[in-house]
């Protein structure tokens, strides 16, 4: 995409968001610039912190999603980054715990420790810096009664339009092209995991469903499904 068709795409990004204020964007950040660029990409950080601020300017709420890792933990919840996040309008955090899709992958996986402060360090900034809306995902899944995918708070549309439990489940048996949001809530392999024990079953931390990816296939091969 050359720079004028991606100006005019970036301008039409913002009219959306400024025109339909109940929309709120979430954006990937991961820390500092050197952390960012070499996660998401070269020049990625520098264009966060340029659509924040036209974000801020257009008076828009915004949220931030920062992949945590045992590389990066104690960088994304320092009070500098989270208030240089805050001075530029963004109004949520979303922390989340990254999950290995490979064995090579796994030693960036916080540990239960890396896990246990992350849970500490969000405790005391809901209490002390209510300003800002602060997630652990899926460390919340203890408050909230166990893992909240599959409609139970929230599920996925991936970039074909199926309709997955979540992010680090991508299964699907319905797709929202063809049917509606309420439909696809319903669907087969919401309801079976609603329904089921494997959401609100022991893990050993992380993503349960990834975690128990065998048992959704099978579900999802299922004739109940």
């Amino acid at each position: 995409m050359n720079q004028k068709k991606f100006n005019r795409t970036a301008r039409n990004y913002f009219t959306l968001f400024d025109t339909c204020r109940n929309l709120m964007p979430v954006m990937s950040i991961e820390g500092n610039r050197e952390i960012t660029d070499k996660r998401r990409g070269k020049g990625i950080y520098d264009l966060l912190v340029k659509n924040m601020e036209e974000f801020k300017k257009r008076g828009l709420i915004f949220g931030a999603s920062v992949t945590v890792t045992k590389n990066n933990f104690k960088e994304v919840t320092s009070q500098y980054f989270l208030d240089s996040l805050a001075d530029r309008g963004c109004k949520a955090v979303i922390f989340v715990e990254y999950v290995p899709v490979s064995d090579e992958s796994s030693d960036l996986a916080p540990t239960d420790e890396e896990r246990e402060y992350l849970a500490e360090r969000i405790l005391h900034l809901r209490k002390d810096h209510p300003e800002m809306v602060y997630i652990s995902f899926p460390g919340d899944e203890k408050s909230s009664g166990g893992c909240v995918a599959a409609g139970r708070g929230f599920f996925h549309i991936n970039s074909h339009g199926g309709a997955e439990p979540c992010p680090f489940s991508p299964y699907s048996d319905i797709n929202v092209r063809n049917t509606s949001l309420n439909e696809a809530l319903h669907s087969p392999l919401f309801t079976a995991l609603q329904s089921g024990d494997l959401l609100s079953g022991d893990h050993n931390g992380g993503c349960v469903l990834f975690e128990k990816k065998n048992e959704v296939e099978a579900l999802l091969n299922s004739k109940a499904v």
